[in-house]
This record gives C-alpha cells, sequence and structure tokens, in this order.
C-alpha cells in the first residue's frame, strides 16, 4: 500500500471525502452536505474510516451496523471510494480490513455491500477481496418529501 494511514474520519475531511463522492462514485455532493453528515453519525452503529496520504484523504468507506429480525447482524458498506490516481494500490484493501476489525469488534457475523451492475472493475475487487455474489436484486426507491421541524 502507499504510504497512508487508516483512521476514522473528522469535519477536516469534508471537502475531500465530497470529491471523492462525485469523483469515483459520481455523485453530486458537496463538502457541506459531508460535514453535516459526519456530525450526526451514530457511533454506536456506524463508522466512517479514510485512508490519508501527505494529510489528505485519499479513500474513504462508511459502513453502519445492519440489523434486522431475521438474520445475524451484518455490516453494511454505505460507501467505499479511493482516488482514481491511487487505486490497485492496497488502500481499498486496507480501508476493507479496518472495517473487517470492527466488524468483529461488535460481534456481526459478516459484511454485505451493493455494488452498482456496470461498476465490474469494483465487482473484481470485491471478489478479490473475499466476497462472493449472494443474489441479483432490484433496488426500488419512493422519494417522500421531509417535513420540517
Amino acid at each position: 500500500m502507499s504510504d497512508c494511514t487508516i483512521r476514522t474520519a473528522s469535519p477536516k475531511d469534508a471537502a475531500a471525502i465530497a470529491e471523492l463522492c462525485r469523483d469515483a462514485l459520481g455523485y453530486a455532493c458537496t463538502e457541506q452536505t459531508v460535514q453535516t453528515r459526519l456530525s450526526k453519525c451514530d457511533s454506536a452503529r456506524e463508522r466512517v474510516f479514510v485512508a490519508e496520504q501527505d494529510g489528505t484523504a485519499v479513500g474513504f468507506i462508511h459502513a453502519a451496523l445492519y440489523q434486522t429480525l431475521y438474520f445475524d447482524s451484518l455490516v453494511n458498506v454505505l460507501g467505499l471510494a479511493v482516488s482514481s490516481a491511487l487505486r490497485r494500490q492496497g488502500i481499498g484493501t486496507a480501508l476493507l480490513a479496518e472495517t473487517e476489525f470492527w466488524t468483529a469488534e461488535v460481534g456481526a457475523v459478516g459484511i454485505r455491500l451493493n455494488s452498482g451492475g456496470t461498476r465490474t472493475d469494483a465487482h473484481i475487487f470485491y471478489r478479490h477481496a473475499g466476497f462472493t455474489e449472494e443474489k441479483a436484486q432490484l433496488r426500488f426507491l419512493k422519494r417522500i418529501s421531509p417535513k420540517h421541524k
């Protein structure tokens, strides 16, 4: 792995994480949005880890404890991105390893994640990291207008 340190994200990482969300994942995301969401993370059930190089977050993973009534607890990867200039250097693997450590720490039995059908390079990475395809799914979304308090 390149000279990176894996650590818990902090508010100072918001700009870099937003850029990773835009560039690596294709989401229109702002620094303010990330900063707000980071401040609302529930440390009892969520973690955001960053890979830092030369004082800048060059990758991140957002994971949350996932509990259902019908299956053992899992950790759900909600986002994983590495700077396109630094891929294939072990950064994503290191972020997953930190998440695996946290998964064991919270007593979950595994990690699940979803990956878009067109992200074939990501699929290769996940298979190489030991993930297996469980099932094909359709994702449904219904937008709801929030009520302001």
